[in-house]
């Protein structure tokens, strides 16, 4: 595999920013591609590690430091994204990346996954080409499967073989005897949980399917009962009547288990019969076959004319009251008593004898009102001096 820096000759010439991304360029149009072929299982989950030491140009010798950030695209050639039901995921740069998934029978044939590895240190980009053959897998089919919550695993955790082996070993107390095949591995934050909480032992939670050609046992089918998941409901445990072979190394919600027997083929679905598109004939419904002739002239009347006859009534009602029921003022003076007449007269005499005498009353201002004032003198400023130019405090003698 060869690999091209950005450091080259064209960064003599070009600087900064500008370097970098001419390289990175160079690096990905002429880096030649490493090819891997791999064969997935229509059903079963595909698990493919990217490790940093298969993209860094390293001697054999020589082990990769853990310290160099690497981050990865993948995307299907020919196509900007991945396949449908192929995944990517990396925890941080210094841990590797994952292709996972579960291929569908839609997906079955040849699919080739480009995969760009990007040094962070360096800027060296590196090229691999990923070949997948998608077949049927051989051996009798899987009509039993059980979907896991583990709640102390992240995805990355998960997808390795090691940890994926264990937890099918400590699953087979619980099974009947049997093969299991694992199917498919899903983060909980794909099927809407939380982001869990930066503290210490809290993960973000797996969905494990596992699949058996063997029937589930009882302690499975309890589980999954109607019992269990009132239990689950009222916030108790479910019912389980096995030792958990599971715990302590994974920790598993009982009160998401799900259970799937496809042993017993669904009904197929009835196909409806196109008919002639004419009813039968129905005793208890008969529709009329004419309509009668109908005259709306004395509706459409009385819709209208009521209306307008009622609001002419109490128009005239109104008119009446405000213009024809009046008392006049005279009327009013000649129902009032003379005493009475006298003191309205009286009041209002005095207050305008006390406005006229208010208006002619000739009394000069106060001095403290004035806008220059002494009040040791009683000197005050003259008219014609400029009040801006005369200090606000004069001099006492």
């Amino acid at each position: 595999m060869e690999v091209k820096s950005s450091s080259g000759e064209r960064s003599a010439s070009v600087s900064g920013g500008c370097g970098v991304l001419l390289g990175l360029l160079t690096g990905l149009g002429g880096t030649e591609a490493q090819q891997t072929t791999l064969h997935p299982l229509v059903g079963r989950i595909f698990v493919h590690t990217l490790d940093h030491e298969t993209f860094l140009h390293l001697p054999e010798h020589i082990a990769v430091p853990p310290n160099i950030p690497v981050t990865y695209q993948a995307h299907l050639q020919g196509h900007p994204d991945l396949p449908r039901w192929l995944r990517y995921t990396q925890r941080s740069p210094h841990h590797p990346g994952f292709l996972y998934g579960t291929p569908t029978p839609e997906d079955r044939g040849r699919q080739v996954i480009e995969v760009i590895a990007y040094n962070r240190d360096n800027f060296d980009t590196m090229r691999q080409r990923l070949v997948l053959l998608i077949r049927d897998p051989e051996g009798p089919l899987i009509p039993y499967q059980a979907e896991f919550l583990v709640r102390s695993l992240d995805v990355e955790e998960a997808l390795p073989s090691t940890p994926a082996s264990r937890f099918l070993t400590a699953l087979g107390g619980l099974w009947e005897p049997g093969e299991l095949h694992l199917l498919n591995i899903t983060s909980a934050l794909d099927r809407g949980g939380r982001v869990p909480l930066p503290i210490e032992g809290r993960k973000e939670g797996v969905y494990i399917k596992v699949g058996s050609a063997s029937p589930f046992s009882t302690c499975l089918k309890m589980v999954a009962s109607p019992d269990s998941h009132a239990r689950c409901a009222q916030g108790q445990p479910p019912l389980l009547s096995c030792y958990d072979t599971l715990a302590p190394h994974f920790s598993v919600d009982w009160c998401n288990v799900s259970l799937v027997d496809k042993s017993v083929p669904e009904p197929a679905d009835e196909v409806p019969t196109p008919g002639d598109g004419i009813l039968e004939h129905d005793p208890f419904f008969c529709p009329p076959t004419e309509a009668p002739a109908r005259d709306f002239l004395t509706d459409a009347l009385v819709t209208l004319l009521v209306p307008l006859v009622v609001a002419l009534l109490l128009t005239l009602l109104l008119a009446y009251i405000m213009c024809c029921r009046r008392e006049g003022r005279r009327k009013r003076d000649l129902a009032t008593s003379d005493i009475q007449m006298v003191h309205h007269h009286t009041i209002h005499g005095n207050t305008e004898e006390l406005r006229q005498m208010a208006a002619s009353r000739e009394v000069p201002r106060p001095l403290s009102t004035l806008p220059m004032f002494n009040v040791r003198t009683g000197e005050r400023l003259p008219p014609q001096v400029d009040s801006a130019q005369v200090p606000l405090i004069l001099d006492q003698h």
